[in-house]
């Protein structure tokens, strides 16, 4: 262990690095959600077994494995740029952590994963890739809870060329899709 030690500390130092230069920083506002005290919505607690990508996940949830897609965002995909950081940031948030998912009003997405909001900590994650500049607003009818609020912040993190707006990615033209 002791070897692994400053592979480790070099590992976590290159990672801050590479985050800072895409402007990934999950303290930089606070995120709280609604409620007293930053109370969790109610839903399901689920533990995350991988991160796949930005804006998808893998969880055990009452001892069966599902895959989660975060409702009402989109992240870069494998060959796009942005990707690795996108990624980087969800598993900032959720990697090997206990996460509440919260359904808006679909229950699953055409290739069988779940469709979610993910909380952890407090936080809704899925509002913060798109705060923080990782992931853009989309609208999926009828799965539309925080779009707006969505939306609002991805013009904001768009207009401050925050993370993956700065590779132009997310710059199609449209606020809609």
């Amino acid at each position: 262990m002791q070897r692994l030690y400053p592979l480790l500390v070099l590992a976590l130092l290159a990672l801050a690095t590479l985050a800072c230069t895409f402007g990934f920083d999950p303290n930089a506002a606070p995120i709280i959600t609604p409620g007293a005290g930053g109370n969790m919505p109610a839903g399901d607690d689920a533990l995350v077994t991988s991160v796949v990508d930005g804006d998808t996940i893998d969880v055990t949830l009452n001892g069966q494995a599902f895959s989660v897609r975060y409702v009402g965002i989109n992240t870069p995909e494998r060959d796009e740029p942005c990707y690795t950081e996108a990624k980087q940031a969800n598993s900032f948030f959720v990697s090997g952590k206990t996460v509440r998912l919260v359904r808006d009003s679909s229950n699953t997405d055409r290739f069988g994963r779940l469709l979610r909001y993910v909380w952890v900590d407090g936080v809704n994650v899925n509002r913060a890739l798109v705060e923080q500049g990782f992931a853009e607003a989309v609208l999926y009818e009828p799965d539309r809870a925080f779009y707006d609020t969505f939306l609002s912040l991805e013009r904001e993190a768009r207009n401050a060329n925050r993370a993956c707006h700065a590779t132009g990615i997310f710059n199609d033209g449209s606020d809609t899709r």
